[in-house]
């Protein structure tokens, strides 16, 4: 007997079934035992339907302009990279106010050798690009909303561009019961990068928006996603998590989600005037990422107090992830673009932690103070 995706998602969802022998959910397959799990355990979405890129596409002058934040500046670090490594000729524009110091931004100058050039500059004054000529491909890794990504779209107008790559979030789609999350969905009315794609779109430019989710990478120095349990595991200390523990999330490594966004330039007009969700195919539970946390580490798991955030008073949120469902489905992407995802997380979350150890973190001291006001609010099991 066959039921509809959306029929299948809601019913499970609203029931808080959560244990699935292989359930499809809009081209996903849910595996295994969500609950009760002895050790850790990823599931991975159904195989790529993914096509042939297409050969021969001609090099490209290729503008990347990219704003100071550490998720968004390690995206444009391996984009920058992948396309070099294409044969493309690359121009980052990061913004003045970045911290060259920092992690990612330090690294930059690892691309010169690939003949990437980088300036830094206000890409809303028009002043900006006066020395840099005309772009063929422009990804966009900065706009926050129409008044930031005006100038850009403006001049890649002018260009004659054939793809213009937009970086958008996830993070933009209504709560809801449906999950995987879908590009068609509903996105909050209020998100400035529905704005961005809506304004691309009036213009009339071949644009792409890309909603990633979660990421991580070596070179990030946004690390709450997985420095949250590190911090917690390496020291032995209960692990507070809002919500139930089974919810299921995706981490993507940054680099899948710049090979989605290079795919553009070999896909065509088939990319043209697209959402795509950027993300991995493998979900995991966040309790199941705690243990496979520990696992890495060397330690045993370590007690997860689950305390309801609408009970518990806090100052600000301190949970990295939301406390119910919130997983994109990359699958548009794979069967359009013919992109794949790379990158394992058991593997890459090893190599994170190995990082995490690098820069001193497990050694370093550190006070948790919004834990102990969770754990005096929330029973502690003995």
């Amino acid at each position: 007997m066959k039921y509809s995706t959306a029929i299948l998602a809601s019913v499970a969802l609203n029931a808080g079934l959560l244990l699935f022998a292989t359930t499809r959910f809009g081209g996903m397959q849910v595996g295994g035992a969500l609950q009760g799990m002895k050790s850790p355990s990823i599931m991975r979405t159904t195989k790529a339907n993914a096509l042939t890129r297409g050969v021969g596409v001609s090099a490209s002058r290729v503008l990347i302009i990219q704003n100071k934040g550490g998720g968004h500046g390690e995206i444009g670090y391996h984009l920058a990279n992948k396309l070099a490594s294409d044969g493309h000729s690359v121009t980052i524009m990061g913004d003045p106010a970045t911290k060259l110091q920092s992690l990612p931004f330090s690294r930059y100058g690892d691309l010169k050798s690939k003949g990437v050039t980088t300036v830094f500059a206000d890409p809303c004054d028009p002043y900006s690009f006066a020395n840099l000529g005309q772009f063929d491909v422009v990804y966009d890794n900065y706009a926050k909303g129409k008044d930031t990504c005006a100038v850009a779209a403006d001049l890649a107008k002018q260009w004659g561009v054939s793809h213009y790559g937009y970086v958008s979030s996830a993070g933009m789609y209504k709560p809801g019961n449906l999950m995987p999350m879908v590009e068609t969905l509903s996105v909050k009315d209020t998100a400035g990068q529905k704005e961005v794609e809506d304004h691309l779109d009036r213009m009339g430019l071949p644009w792409t928006s890309f909603r990633p989710q979660y990421i991580y990478g070596p070179l990030t120095n946004k690390r709450d996603y997985l420095d949250y349990f590190f911090d917690r595991v390496v020291r032995g200390r209960p692990v507070p998590v809002a919500g139930s523990g089974q919810q299921l999330v995706t981490l993507t490594h940054a680099a899948d989600v710049a090979g989605m966004m290079a795919s553009i330039i070999d896909a065509g007009d088939k990319a043209h005037r697209q959402v795509f969700n950027c993300a991995t195919d493998q979900l995991i539970t966040v309790d199941t990422l705690i243990a496979l946390c520990a696992k890495i580490a060397g330690v045993p798991t370590p007690q997860i107090v689950h305390y309801n955030p609408k009970e518990v008073k806090l100052e600000k949120k301190a949970f990295p992830f939301r406390d119910n469902h919130f997983f994109v489905t990359p699958d548009k992407a794979k069967s359009e673009l013919g992109w794949k995802c790379e990158h394992d997380l058991e593997r890459e979350i090893k190599a994170y932690y190995e990082g995490y150890k690098a820069i001193g973190k497990d050694q370093k001291s550190m006070d948790f103070p919004i834990d102990d006001i969770i754990l005096r609010q929330v029973p502690m099991m003995a």
